[in-house]
């Protein structure tokens, strides 16, 4: 079987000499793990960056670890070198990719996490988008059944502060909930970005 679908990828770790695993969402069939070959190589090294948009084609989507070629459809590349995009991408896929099961879809949070990178991507500031952030964990505590420990959590607010209130009030639930057995190095890009965003006041 053979399929053809935008996907956002999430995460790669080496496989071998040049190739990597892929972790991508997809808004049909959830987190995809897959192969590419040459993932490591020149060519695709700027592709396999996560939160780019993608165009991802599956050689079959069985029992076994597919293997996928993709072509960038939007590119975060640029930045890169900017610390609180960069933060923010960081811990926005490494979140989706360490909690969502695979091959599940949740097409709220795609759409959720593809419009958080966009805000990202195109807010003149952090101010434009920390409280798209604190929406977007929302979302995934209340897309993986732990709404109840959202209730009450401020709305997004009409100032950094108020967006720095949200993000810390929802870190416990993510802790407790959804990183509970990893939240090591998660939980720390979580924190840097934190520190980062509080630099803001």
């Amino acid at each position: 079987m053979h399929l053809r679908l935008p996907a956002i990828l999430l995460a790669t770790r080496q496989q071998g000499e040049t190739a990597v695993v892929a972790r991508l969402l997809t808004e049909e069939f959830g987190v995809i793990a897959a192969y590419v070959a040459g993932g490591r190589g020149r060519r695709l090294r700027p592709v396999v960056i996560p939160g780019n948009r993608v165009d991802l084609q599956l050689s079959a989507l069985d029992s076994r670890l597919p293997f996928a070629k993709l072509e960038l459809v939007e590119s975060r590349g640029a930045l890169l070198g900017e610390p609180l995009p960069a933060a923010a991408i960081g811990w926005a896929c490494a979140l989706t990719a360490t909690v969502l099961p695979e091959r599940q879809p949740y097409p709220a949070l795609h759409a959720g996490l593809a419009a958080l990178l966009a805000a990202i991507g195109h807010a003149p500031s952090a101010r434009g988008w920390t409280g798209a952030l604190a929406a977007y964990e929302t979302l995934m505590l209340r897309e993986l059944g732990y709404g109840e420990v959202t209730r009450g959590a401020p709305a997004r607010g009409e100032d950094m502060a108020a967006d720095l209130v949200a993000l810390d009030r929802l870190a416990p639930a993510l802790t407790r909930y959804l990183l509970a057995d990893r939240r090591g190095d998660v939980m720390a890009a979580r924190h840097r970005l934190r520190a980062l965003l509080g630099r803001m006041l």
